[in-house]
Order: structure tokens, then C-alpha cells, then sequence
């Protein structure tokens, strides 16, 4: 019983709930995390989306540096570029080679591929300017694909030899019948790694493929020679 107040009931269990509940602060919800969503930035960038398994959009040679200039601003950084040879593709491509560059936004996750296509011999703006990060990167598609770069500050090749000629991701690139040399003397002999894959022999590691597929037995590697394999 309230003493000031002698005609107010005692409260009960469902009473007393409700005051604590009323009295509780109000929860306020956690903000939403941002949207990984990257169409309304393409939109926006006035490009086209691309069909492809993650978010990519069509840019042109002319226009690829006004776009890497706008994402940068917006803090998106370069994490790759590769090249592609669609000379054997089952389905017609717009052209033979594509440069397909990483973009990603460190903060808020979002990621974007820029697809552009080109010609065999056509050039490609460098994005040095933009990402330094470019830098090597280009020069591989450069070394492996054969697409030149304009206005990168050293364009040479980084993995295989000068005097090899050729670049050994093109499709045509015949590394069914020749080795192909690197830099530090390695090579890699088409048929010995096939063989190491398959099983038939020790390969160029010393392991036979059965391993791979979860038959045999473990075993010491042969120990290398001096100099390396000869």
C-alpha cells in the first residue's frame, strides 16, 4: 500500500514488469553495414556491366584512365591485373585479349573488375600514373600476354628470358614442344611435368601423381645434385 496515496491497489508481478520495462533505455539498433553493391557505382561511372561471375564492368582503352582516376579518388587501389587470350574460347568475344584489373576498396569491401577488350598488337594505357602498384603487375601481362603498355616508366619483361620469343599464356604459345626457360635457369620441360601429373614417372619433383590422387605411399623426395637438376 502507498501511505500517500491509501487507494492505489498493490501492484502485481505484471505491474511491476511493465514499470521496469518503461523505465529500461531504449535500445538503439546497430547501424547497417554498408552495401558491397557495386552497380550503382558503374552506373554512375557511366560504364556497362559486364555478364561475368563477379561485378565487372566494360571499359574502353581511351576511357580507362578517367575511370581508374574516379575509383582511386573514391579509395579504391589496384590489386591485380592479368591478360587473357580468347583465341580458342568456344563463344565469340568482342576481340582476341583482355586485361581484367582487380580494384578494391579497403574500407568498405567493395570490389570491381575492369574488362577491356583489344585487339592483338593493340595498346593498352598504363595505370602507373594512378596505382604505382601497376608497375609490375603490367609488366607480366606485358612478359606473358604480349600487350604493351603506353606510358609505364619500365616496360620489360620480369619472368622469361629476353631472347625468348613468344608469350607463353598465349594460346598459341607451343609449350607443348618446347621448354620454356626462366630467368634463374629453371625450365620447364612439357612432357617431364606431364608425367610428374600423371604418374608415370618422378616428373620434375620427384613425386609421382598417385600422391595427388591419394594412392601410394609417402616417400623422401631424391636428394637434388649440386648445381641443381642436370
Amino acid at each position: 500500500m502507498d501511505p500517500l496515496n491509501p487507494a492505489a491497489k498493490p501492484m502485481g508481478r505484471e505491474g511491476a514488469a511493465q514499470s521496469s520495462a518503461s523505465a529500461a533505455p531504449a535500445v538503439t539498433p546497430a547501424p547497417a553495414a554498408p552495401s558491397r553493391d557495386v552497380s550503382p557505382l558503374i552506373r554512375e561511372l557511366g560504364l556497362t556491366e559486364d555478364h561475368a561471375a563477379e561485378p565487372t564492368a566494360l571499359v574502353t582503352p581511351d576511357d580507362l584512365l578517367r575511370v581508374a582516376q574516379a575509383l582511386r579518388e573514391r579509395g579504391f587501389m589496384l590489386m591485380d591485373t592479368v591478360g587473357l587470350d580468347y583465341s580458342t574460347y568456344p563463344e565469340r568475344r568482342p576481340a582476341r585479349l583482355a586485361v581484367l584489373h582487380n580494384i578494391y576498396h579497403p574500407r568498405d569491401h567493395r570490389r570491381v573488375f575492369l574488362r577491356v577488350w583489344l585487339d592483338d598488337g593493340q595498346s593498352l594505357p598504363s595505370l602507373y600514373p594512378v596505382w604505382r602498384a601497376a608497375n609490375y603487375l603490367e609488366r607480366e601481362v606485358y612478359d606473358l600476354i604480349g600487350v604493351p603498355f603506353t606510358g609505364h616508366p619500365d616496360l620489360r619483361k620480369i619472368l622469361t628470358p629476353d631472347d625468348l620469343e613468344g608469350h607463353p599464356l598465349r594460346k598459341d604459345f607451343p609449350l607443348g614442344e618446347t621448354p620454356t626457360l626462366f630467368r634463374d635457369g629453371r625450365f620447364l620441360d612439357p612432357a617431364a611435368f606431364r608425367a610428374g601429373l600423371t604418374g608415370q614417372t618422378g616428373g620434375l619433383t620427384g613425386y609421382r601423381g598417385e600422391l595427388r590422387r591419394g594412392q601410394g605411399e609417402d616417400r623422401t623426395p631424391p636428394v637434388m645434385p649440386a648445381g641443381g637438376p642436370k
